[in-house]
C-alpha cells in the first residue's frame, strides 16, 4: 500500500481556520461521472459519544491520490445526491437481511 493512497478508514490531518491541526477520516469512496470522491469527517466528531449528527464533507480525489475541495455547487449537489442514494440503498439492504 502506498502512503498517499486514499482509501476507506485512512486518517489524515488538515489545518482548520485557526491553523490548528485536525484529524479527519475517510468514511467512504464513490465514483460519480468518472471522478472519485471521498466522504470524510473529523475524528473528534466520531469519538464523542453524542446523539448529535456528525458533519460529513465531500472531497474530490485527484489522479495523484490527493484530496481537494469541490469547486462548484452543481458538482457538490451531484456528489451529495449520489452518496445519499448509496446510503439509502445500504440501509434498505440491511433491513432486508434482518427479516
Amino acid at each position: 500500500m502506498t502512503e498517499n493512497k486514499i482509501e476507506v478508514g485512512k486518517i489524515f490531518s488538515v489545518l482548520d481556520e485557526n491553523d490548528q491541526e485536525q484529524e479527519m477520516k475517510v468514511l467512504g469512496l464513490l465514483t460519480v461521472e468518472e471522478t472519485v470522491y471521498a466522504a470524510v469527517c473529523f475524528i473528534v466528531d466520531i469519538q464523542e459519544e453524542s446523539e448529535k449528527d456528525i458533519d460529513i464533507f465531500f472531497l474530490q480525489v485527484n489522479n495523484e491520490e490527493e484530496l481537494s475541495m469541490i469547486e462548484s455547487e452543481d458538482e457538490f449537489e451531484k456528489v451529495s445526491a449520489a452518496f445519499h442514494k448509496l446510503e439509502k440503498n445500504i440501509r434498505s439492504k440491511k433491513r432486508g437481511k434482518k427479516r
